[in-house]
């Protein structure tokens, strides 16, 4: 079972936050040295040390050094593609209702930053089957998974290819409990995800803007066999609290995503009708043209970028992987 807690180990992500208050991740080696403009900082100083330790650098600058909460770390991992913010996933866990022994789908992948929380709401007895449709954010996501947990879990397995396509050959008609699409077109993969849910499971789409987040609304209600489509949006600003110096922050995370969820009606079940004021819900061919791919703009990484991506993700997961076979084997 993979440790969050105790001495520092080798292997490990380490997150210093350094006199005035920037944070650092690194992977502690033996021998090896954090370097600043200002002094250095030996690995060793560390390895051992109880979490929440403070160490001093050759200069004398006072690093307070914490093991990475799971917010943190995928805040400072290798990324392949844009991850789903903290904020966004904690309401995706509360509002797609993922629970331990969940069977859950997952589209697309990323750099695995959802997967993260998935795995970890499910429990060690729940399934989570990711789909990517690029080999390379796989391999970053596989590699970031296995640098924060030590292993690859073996209740998670990644399909490459498009959900249309690949999910009727993986899951059983009727056998997953929550399904979970991030992607542009959403649209595109209702029947599929229909045909996979549970009477009673959970959709929920993550969309960026809101033409998208109109039309896969008026998709899910054209398909007759979910509830009513709800969406939200999170907005997160802290607060200053020092003595009497009480205030909002100056910074705060503002729109990052609109998350829709609708539930999966029995088979031959008719949703019954709300009464509600005539509004404008008609849309032509020029509405949805605006709504395509191409035209919300679909932004794609230079292959020589994925590649030193891949590369580094790899390396934190080699050294997380050895050392906790190290502890095995001890």
């Amino acid at each position: 079972m993979t440790r969050f807690s105790g001495p520092f180990r080798t292997g490990e992500r380490v997150q210093l936050t350094g006199p005035k208050g920037r944070l650092h991740t690194i992977s502690l080696t033996p021998g090896g040295v954090f370097h600043t403009h200002r002094g250095m900082l030996d690995h060793d100083s560390l390895i051992g040390a109880p979490d929440g330790s403070v160490v001093s650098a050759s200069n004398g600058d006072q690093y307070l050094a914490l093991r990475p909460l799971l917010s943190d770390f995928v805040m400072s991992m290798p990324r392949g593609a844009a991850i789903i913010y903290p904020k966004d996933a904690a309401q995706i866990l509360a509002l797609a209702d993922i629970f331990p022994g969940a069977r859950v789908v997952e589209a697309g992948v990323g750099s695995g930053a959802l997967s993260m929380w998935l795995l970890r709401a499910i429990g060690d007895h729940g399934e989570l089957i990711s789909f990517e449709r690029r080999a390379e954010f796989a391999d970053v996501a596989r590699a970031n998974v296995t640098a924060h947990t030590g292993e690859t879990p073996g209740n998670w397995s990644i399909e490459i290819g498009d959900l249309v396509e690949a999910l009727p050959r993986v899951v059983e008609p009727a056998s997953v409990d929550r399904v979970i699409l991030d992607m542009l077109a959403p649209w595109e993969c209702l029947d599929v995800a229909l045909e996979a849910l549970a009477p009673g499971g959970v959709l929920l789409c993550y969309i960026a803007t809101v033409t998208q987040l109109s039309r896969v609304a008026e998709a899910i209600r054209a398909t007759r066999a979910f509830t009513d489509p709800q969406s939200s949006e999170t907005i997160v600003r802290g607060w200053h609290v020092e003595g009497l110096a009480v205030r909002p922050d100056h910074r705060m995370v503002g729109h990052t995503a609109f998350l829709l969820t609708a539930r999966r009606l029995a088979p031959g079940a008719v949703l019954p009708p709300v009464a509600r004021r005539a509004s404008k819900s008609e849309y032509g061919d020029e509405d949805v043209e605006l709504w395509t791919p191409g035209a919300v703009g679909d932004r794609v990484k230079s292959d020589k970028r994925l590649r030193k991506v891949v590369r580094e993700a790899g390396a934190i997961a080699e050294a997380r992987a050895a050392t906790e076979e190290t502890q095995g084997n001890g």
